[in-house]
């Protein structure tokens, strides 16, 4: 299954270790493929290894979810898809923003990045007992072979994080900080509500203990994504390894080769969002089991058209954006 999407994606030094802002020019197989070539989805790739599992000996029994916490919060806004405000509230909100000339770019960090995204980043590992999985969990879990932890699906969260600030490093400087903040904040006080409701942690010192440990592989991993970023595969595959695959002797360089496949594709379809699309929300994931193929100039300019039409339409004062519609 095609994925097709828009824009431009560029890299910063925010939080990173890559030099000052730059456009990224992905030298891997997406920007070499040649439009007859045939690319394998992800998942497809890593079931082609025919090398037996050997499963990492971890030293430790993953303590287990004692309950299960709503997905992103019990807040009517969040928990209910379908909410809608008010129209006496829609109207004085509305009033307030233009009353007071808001930035919009920079209120909207909160419920994009730190909600719609942090739910992205969250879901994709997410992993209970005897629930059944999402095509993505399975990809880790099953096909990956990677252990049911709630260390592992903070690691797969870490990454997914990391494939989101690269294109927020790409806005400008005072958006794209923003959004990387409301993220982060977002992961972190989820991480410390989790252990505490679901793992039964009941000590904060504990408890503080981890986040800490969380906070310095975040920055770690951040930091090794990039170079891989920046770099080529090799490296990419390198500090994946190291990440996700807990730096395990006997990981499956099939199953690596699929993840690097996988962060690619995703940074591709980031790469050609424009700053607005990704500004209101817009990206989603691809999936594992589909393939991210490359678009055409002429289907380039096609979806940056529907998407300029589609902001057009959108002319309440809490809609209004200076983010580009351009790259």
């Amino acid at each position: 299954m095609a994925y097709y999407t828009r824009g431009a994606l560029r890299s910063s030094s925010t939080f990173s270790c890559a030099p000052a802002i730059r456009r990224f020019q992905t030298q891997t197989f997406l920007s070499q493929l040649k439009e007859s070539e045939k690319v394998d989805a992800p998942s497809k790739i890593a079931q082609e290894s025919s090398l037996p599992t050997i499963e990492q000996d971890l030293k430790i029994n993953p303590r287990q979810p004692k309950k299960k916490s709503q997905f992103l919060s019990s807040h009517e806004i969040e928990a209910d898809p379908n909410y809608k405000m008010a129209g006496w509230k829609q109207y004085i909100g509305q009033s307030l923003v233009r009353m007071f000339n808001i930035d919009m770019d920079r209120s909207r960090a909160g419920p994009v990045a730190g909600s719609v995204y942090f739910g992205e980043c969250k879901r994709q590992g997410m992993v209970y007992p005897n629930e059944e999985l999402s095509v993505t969990a399975k990809y880790y879990y099953e096909t990956l072979g990677l252990p049911r932890s709630f260390s592992q699906w903070f690691q797969i969260t870490a990454l997914h994080y990391w494939i989101l600030s690269v294109r927020m490093r790409a806005m400008p400087f005072k958006y794209g900080r923003n959004y990387q903040q409301k993220l982060v904040d977002r992961i972190f006080s989820d991480l410390e509500l989790r252990m505490a409701e679901e793992l039964g942690i009941s000590s904060n010192r504990i408890i503080e203990g981890y986040l800490k440990d969380y906070h310095t592989q975040l920055l770690g991993a951040v930091v090794s994504y990039d170079e891989g970023l920046m770099t080529d595969d090799i490296t990419l595959a390198a500090a994946l390894w190291r990440n996700i695959f807990n730096g395990n002797p006997n990981a499956d360089m099939r199953h690596l080769e699929s993840l690097v496949e996988y962060v690619r594709a995703q940074l591709y379809v980031l790469n050609k969002m424009t700053d607005r699309e990704f500004g209101f929300g817009k990206f989603r994931f691809v999936p594992p089991d589909e393939v991210v193929k490359p678009l055409t100039k002429a289907q380039e300019e096609q979806l940056r058209e529907r998407a300029k039409e589609e902001f057009s339409n959108l002319k309440l004062p809490s809609q209004r954006s200076v983010l580009s519609l351009d790259e």
